[in-house]
């Protein structure tokens, strides 16, 4: 009688396993709400009622102290069935936790009017996304941010003061670069797509930032656009245009094994020139001028 009774409460709770299990299986790219139980250096847990959820490390925001017993939204990105039943994995650096947070707070990208085209994230520091709306009538820009920013806020919040830009997405190439790059103003988005390269113009007071705090802004629109960005002030240009036409002598600088001197070995071949001989010429040549 006591075996039976075993074995009816193993089943049991391989049962219960198993609808815990179902309850979460195919549900990677949700978002889920716990409450945070205990953290380590190895992982935080997560209680989410009938099941925990498992915060790695690698997936945690850097600088993003979890507080035992607070309440915190994350991303599912795994749910793996183990004998002691679901190991669901979270992240709260995942870029799909941006597009569910603004789920949760824009009624018009629930209900598909609006659509988040691209994302780009630098966890815990900034995050660019893209966002298009299917009715012409509707802001797509306005409609994430909000009512005074009230939206865009509540995103914010959740992701515990992460930068957020959010700027409308253009089928047009240049276009979408340009505006990816915002704040910054941009005057001209050359793009070559041999070598999937946008060349961004941009005035010599905005050149810092486009750039951004060491390159973040740049980087992100690169990788929001999938396009290589450079870029260049209007006077670099200007200077690289003034040379461009200028014929420059081919050949190195070598070191003379005897004298230990530099000269100049020109590509042609024929004999060297002293670092002495190169400065005597281009003085003779800058005074027949």
């Amino acid at each position: 009688a006591q075996t039976a009774r075993q074995v009816m409460t193993q089943r049991i709770r391989e049962a219960e396993r198993d609808l815990k299990y179902e309850e979460y299986a195919g549900r990677e790219g949700d978002i889920v709400t716990g409450m945070i139980q205990q953290t380590d250096a190895r992982y935080t847990l997560l209680d989410l009622g009938r099941v925990e959820a498992l915060l790695p490390q690698a997936e945690q925001v850097p600088f993003e102290r979890p507080e035992a017993n607070a309440r915190m939204k994350a991303y599912i990105v795994e749910v793996r069935k183990t004998a002691k039943g679901p190991q669901i994995v979270v992240s709260r650096t995942h870029p799909g936790l941006i597009k569910r947070l603004f789920e949760l707070e824009v009624p018009e990208i629930a209900d598909g009017v609006v659509e988040i085209r691209a994302c780009a994230r630098e966890p815990g520091h900034r995050t660019k996304i893209a966002v298009w709306s299917n009715d012409p009538n509707v802001d797509p820009v306005g409609a994430c941010v909000g009512a005074r920013g009230a939206r865009v806020r509540m995103v914010v919040n959740e992701l515990r003061g992460e930068k957020i830009d959010i700027v409308p997405f253009s089928e047009d190439s240049a276009d979408f670069v340009m505006k990816g790059l915002s704040p910054a103003k941009v005057k001209e988005v050359l793009i070559d797509e041999e070598t999937g390269t946008a060349t961004v113009i941009v005035p010599d007071y905005q050149l810092s930032l486009a750039i951004g705090k060491e390159g973040q802004n740049a980087r992100l629109a690169a990788r929001m656009t999938g396009w290589r960005v450079d870029i260049k002030s209007e006077t670099q240009v200007a200077q690289e245009a003034a040379y461009a036409d200028v014929e420059w002598a081919e050949g190195e600088w070598v070191v003379n094994d005897e004298t230990g001197e530099q000269a100049w070995q020109p590509a042609e071949g024929g004999p060297a020139v002293s670092a002495g001989q190169w400065t005597e010429a281009a003085t003779e040549g800058g005074e027949e001028e």
